[in-house]
């Protein structure tokens, strides 16, 4: 993506990754009940709609963020479909799904690492350009969709063992905790930006799924995605992060 259509790294950015989170979970939940798509069908449709977001993207000449929101997501709904399609339909254990998600997550970061120290042009010579994301390029896609994958199975076990309220309170706080330890909102490694994604997915999985049990599927998913646009609207930034990936 355009650089100017980015948004920066600050508590703004966490705060809509959250929402973002909680409304793919909801919207994937909604395009495998409500549309009655399952956990395939959908996918191709969200592939298709990714890419015409990227493809516009690139193409447009008006500077906003909201290319970048609407791709978080559409990925994070494709997540929520993955991660159900391996441990609902496939009846595979959480344990192997998390482990190799995580496996999976850590060598796309690794690929991703030695094409940007390989190639002249990379992430410094964005944030040169202003830019305090990791360079968002097919490494970086990839990376959210495993790691959103990673979240929702996660946010569903945690959820299965001590319920989605004391899922919400439990996640929610960790989610917390790693963004105000020392080197967090102010500070922030690759390997720290990703596993903040993933709390974040976690987080927002069980948080989403607890909304939609109070208030039903179709005002939650709307509900969460309001949230999400306020943020982003509503929320001044103040300070920017740069995440450094050497």
């Amino acid at each position: 993506m355009q650089v100017q259509n980015l948004p920066t790294i600050t508590g703004r950015y966490w705060g809509a990754i959250l929402a973002a989170s909680m409304c793919g979970a909801n919207t994937g939940d909604f395009l495998a009940r409500n549309l009655h798509l399952g956990h395939t069908r959908g996918l191709l449709p969200l592939a298709v709609l990714f890419s015409v977001i990227l493809w516009a993207e690139r193409r447009a000449k008006l500077t906003t963020e909201a290319y970048y929101w609407f791709a978080i997501i559409v990925v994070r709904t494709a997540a929520t479909n993955l991660a159900d399609l391996a441990t609902r339909d496939f009846k595979l254990p959480y344990s192997v799904v998390e482990f190799w998600l995580t496996a999976l997550l850590i060598s796309i970061l690794l690929v991703g690492r030695w094409r940007s120290r390989s190639s002249a042009i990379g992430t410094r010579s964005l944030r040169r350009r202003g830019s305090n994301l990791p360079a968002t390029d097919t490494t970086y896609w990839l990376a959210m969709l495993t790691a959103g994958t990673l979240g929702t199975a996660g946010g569903d076990f945690i959820a299965r063992i001590g319920g989605l309220g004391f899922g919400s309170l439990v996640l929610g706080g960790i989610y917390g905790i790693i963004l105000l330890a020392p080197t967090g909102i102010g500070g922030m490694s690759t390997a720290r930006y990703w596993s903040t994604i993933v709390a974040a997915r976690t987080a927002g999985t069980t948080m989403g799924d607890l909304v939609a049990r109070h208030l039903g599927l179709s005002v939650s998913t709307a509900g969460t995605g309001l949230l999400l646009v306020s943020i982003v609207m509503l929320w001044r930034n103040k300070s920017a992060v740069v995440v450094d990936e050497g």
